[in-house]
């Protein structure tokens, strides 16, 4: 085993719900998502070569399809970036654009 190894910075190639994630542990900034497992241990590949570690496929059977973690289509509806609060109207009555709210 490499210092590298012992750092705890080793690379890691998973399935989560449909999605083959890399990740490198307690660093979630390196972490990225690929639809295909060949595209992830690739990426994967090249990320432990550039940081000088070692790379883990944790093999599993496919998922399926890309899904989030509300499952159901009773699931309440997301909030917007703005919280609770609605936006201001972008266009008048007549579809005509209004003046820009926020300068």
């Amino acid at each position: 085993m490499t210092d590298a190894d012992t750092s705890g910075r080793a690379v890691e190639t998973f399935s989560n719900r449909g999605q083959w994630v890399t990740r490198v542990a307690d660093e979630p900034e390196m972490s990225q998502s690929f639809s295909s497992r060949d595209e992830a241990v690739e990426a994967g590949e090249r990320l432990a070569a550039r940081l000088g570690t070692t790379h883990r496929v944790v093999e599993s059977e496919p998922e399926g399809t890309i899904t989030d973690q509300e499952t159901t289509d009773a699931a309440a509806p997301r909030a917007s970036r703005g919280g609770e609060r609605e936006l201001p109207d972008t266009t008048d009555d007549d579809g005509v654009p209004v003046e820009n709210p926020s300068g």
